[in-house]
């Protein structure tokens, strides 16, 4: 046999484009999924290669070898798929140890070793090592036929190849990242860039088509290196111009200059005014909620107005927008409330000597309560850094209390079109119109995914709902995402399907593909995200 399960003894093919690095090892999981025979053999290729017709790359693989995206190997003259094809398990698995953690491994009986996946009908194939079928003329890996409350359905299943695709990654911080529209590099090369922030969060767009094919072959490689390593849940360096350094991994606390991030605001200056108000109520002058967004000041706002709170005389620098509410009262940054000072009095130009008076009490907080001050004017109206009271800090206490975690999202956004549509129907345009008339439900690697209005089949999906290592690669460069469509057999069979390609789910667990050649599937079963819905049973007119 072939060593291509042995990272020490695992080589790789060189292509003549889109890699010019190749690196990395196959994974160790016994009985990989031969797939179809080699293409028609070229004259210019050794008698001891055969060429891998799953992307357009058409490596060249030598016996024992691995293609360069290293989900290939050439066993013994035979293509095969280094990875096992992830089912997707209805019932939780009971959990054994962390390394076998929701995991059941498959004979060639079809049956389960366990008690949690003995009918086939609680099993959902993914795309997640199913392979692709380059060029799409042919019909899907998979398209599975099962039962969902006596309906009978169809799974159309794949990992596309994406080059229209990002990430869309949500940092909860109101530290400043960079200015809107600046590059995000990744290694030194330009990766992404700075796009609008949202209430509480700074956003990225990271990856796409023009960084991965439209620049430098440096600039494709890395930024597919870094798409692969944010889609599979790993930590990615990221620096911006003009702006942070950040270590950034789905589902965990972002790291901002060194940092890391522990709160996410409970809501702008203004909003924290009137969610606290009544609880500084007797205890305190005057609040100052210091915002890069909106600086709260609590008696000319309309929450200590509604209170009776008379004006303190104090003066803020900034842009007044409403009564108690300013803007740019700082620049952006890393200090207070996401702005640049660190001396909370520095926006305060001073006191209306006609309204304040010595022994003011004031408070001024951050959105976070991370910063909190407390100060009582002197007889030259001056504030002096006090002690806080008990009363007063308790309040500060739970802003941060009501700040929720601060977390790195991410979500994967690609265009399923082209070719890909081709495996499922030879009419791709009906495939579309069935998605958007709700008639198909189009899930990633069994997470549900949002499919945008408007023209084709654009997804966005979040990582962290996924199965590990979801995520490939091909060096055209492009990433490589498993995709399923799941809808009525009815419904496939109008938007004109491959019907002959059908096979039940009871076939593809005992058999395989149908070009297996004898050889046993590679198979492992997840137990299902507990957030995700049951893929067969959406969208909700067949649940």
């Amino acid at each position: 046999m072939s060593s291509y399960g042995n990272p020490n003894m695992t080589e790789h093919t060189k292509v003549d484009f889109g890699a010019d690095r190749v690196d990395g090892e196959t994974a160790s999981t016994p009985g990989p999924t031969v797939l179809e025979k080699a293409a028609p053999r070229s004259e210019r290729m050794a008698s001891n290669k055969i060429e891998c017709n799953a992307c357009p790359v058409l490596c060249q693989i030598s016996e024992g070898r691995t293609g360069a995206c290293d989900r290939y190997a050439n066993a013994e003259g035979r293509l095969i798929r280094v990875d096992p094809v992830v089912f997707m398990a209805r019932s939780p698995v009971a959990v054994q140890s962390p390394e076998a953690q929701a995991t059941i491994e498959f004979g060639a009986s079809g049956q389960a070793h366990g008690d949690a996946a003995k009918e086939e009908q609680a099993l959902f194939v993914t795309g997640v090592g199913a392979s692709s079928t380059y060029p799409d003329y042919k019909p899907a890996p998979f398209i599975v036929a099962s039962k969902h409350n006596d309906v009978d359905m169809v799974t159309v299943v794949t990992e596309g190849i994406f080059s229209y695709c990002s990430f869309k990654v949500k940092i909860d911080t109101d530290r400043f990242l960079g200015p809107e529209q600046a590059n995000v590099r990744c290694q030194g090369e330009m990766v992404g860039h700075v796009t609008t922030a949202e209430y509480g969060s700074q956003m990225l767009s990271l990856g796409g088509v023009h960084h991965l094919t439209g620049g430098s072959k440096k600039e494709g490689r890395v930024t597919c290196d870094m798409m692969l390593a944010l889609g599979n849940k790993e930590a990615v360096e990221l620096t911006i111009d003009g702006g942070a350094s950040l270590v950034i991994r789905a589902g965990a606390a972002p790291i901002v200059d060194g940092v890391e991030e522990q709160r996410m605001r409970v809501g702008c200056g203004s909003a924290t005014i009137g969610i606290f108000a009544k609880q500084w109520f007797g205890h305190v002058d005057e609040v100052v909620v210091v915002d890069d967004h909106i600086t709260g000041v609590l008696t000319e706002h309309q929450a200590g107005r509604c209170l009776g709170m008379t004006r303190s005389g104090l003066k803020i620098r900034g842009r007044k927008s409403t009564p108690g509410r300013y803007f740019q009262v700082a620049n952006p940054g890393t200090g207070w409330g996401g702005t640049d000072i660190q001396d909370p009095l520095a926006i305060i130009e001073g006191f209306d000597p006609a309204v304040a008076r010595p022994g003011m009490r004031l408070l001024m907080v951050s959105t976070t309560g991370e910063h909190a001050q407390w100060y009582e004017l002197d007889s030259d109206l001056t504030p002096r850094i006090m002690e806080m009271p008990d009363a007063v800090r308790r309040t500060v206490e739970r802003i941060g209390e009501n700040c929720e975690p601060s977390l790195a999202t991410v979500l994967f956004l690609g265009g399923a079109g082209g070719s890909l549509r081709a495996g499922a129907t030879e009419n791709p345009v009906l495939l579309t119109r069935a998605i958007k008339q709700r008639l198909v439900n189009v899930t990633c690697g069994g997470a549900p995914a949002y499919v945008w209005p408007g023209g084709g089949i654009t997804v966005m999906v979040d990582v962290t709902r996924m199965p590990d290592r979801s995520f490939g690669t091909v060096p055209t460069p492009a990433i490589v995402a498993p995709i399923e469509f799941t809808m009525s057999y009815d419904a496939y069979r109008d938007l004109g399907g491959h019907l002959d390609a059908v096979r039940s789910l009871e076939s593809v667990l005992a058999n395989g593909p149908d070009h297996l050649e004898g050889a046993p599937l590679a198979r492992r079963t997840l137990a299902r995200h507990p957030d995700n819905p049951w893929p067969l049973g959406m969208p909700p007119m067949l649940g």
